[in-house]
């Protein structure tokens, strides 16, 4: 189990945003508490099975391609994503800003799908595989809210301070009830996003679309116009998810 925690450890320094071109053996050791000699074995293991690679000239170390290999066949396993794509293009065309597919993973939801609207110079640019806390965020919030109580309240007691959960429990249920959730720069300041639950046929939430835009151009008009798309958007898509399933 230590070995697969190193791993582990590394695969998330490799994958970091800071080192999009690689990292040095030196530099990956500053960041973790392995000695050179560990180190240099478990990356060597690494590169030997794909899931590192080491540029030949620069010597750098990033992330091996059975990462993106493996990911693929995962996404692939969540069929109801694909139906739906269009569904999601459709939504970032008419609200001109970029849309995204959260699911949630136990205390995090991260974004499996993001379609981007090149018409909208100014927008919000979360990326694929980006973990979000789920008490943040109008995805998470929404997702929280639809689903059972029992699940959201073991989420919530390891996420709220004990002295809020009861205020955050009153939002969801207003949240539940008004089939939306709305969040302004709690992640990122000066963003804003709007998020709607994703259900299968047996009424299982099993992710959330948001819609994601920057604050400043957005008016009470525009706001519920989005309102009205992704609800709209959210309709559609449980038909063809309940179609499809």
């Amino acid at each position: 189990m230590q070995t697969i925690d190193r791993v582990m450890q590394l695969a998330k320094i490799l994958a970091s945003e800071s080192n999009p071109t690689g990292i040095s053996i030196s530099d990956i050791a500053k960041e973790c508490d392995l000695a050179l000699s560990t180190l240099h074995r478990i990356l060597k293991s690494m590169v030997k099975q794909g899931l590192a690679e080491q540029d030949a000239d620069t010597k750098l170390y990033k992330l091996g391609q059975v990462w993106m290999e493996y990911g693929l066949r995962a996404y692939d396993t969540m069929d109801y994503v694909s139906s739906i794509r269009p569904e999601l293009d459709r939504l970032s065309r008419e609200v001109e800003e970029s849309i995204y597919l959260s699911k949630c993973t136990g205390l995090e939801a991260i974004i499996i799908e993001r379609i981007d609207n090149e018409n909208n110079q100014i927008r919000m640019y979360d990326k694929l595989g980006l973990r979000i806390p789920m008490n943040i965020g109008a995805a998470n919030k929404i997702m929280l809210a639809c689903m059972p109580t029992v699940e959201s309240e073991k989420i919530i007691k390891q996420l709220v301070p004990e002295h809020e959960q009861e205020p955050f429990k009153k939002m969801l249920q207003g949240i539940e009830k008004q089939g939306y959730a709305i969040s302004h720069g709690e992640r990122t300041e000066g963003t804003s996003s709007i998020g709607v639950a994703v259900r299968n046929i047996t009424g299982e939430v099993v992710g959330a679309i948001s819609i994601g835009c920057v604050t400043f151009n957005l008016t009470e008009d525009r706001m519920q116009m989005m309102i009205e798309k992704i609800l709209a958007a959210k309709d559609r898509v449980s038909e063809k998810i309940g179609r499809s399933s």
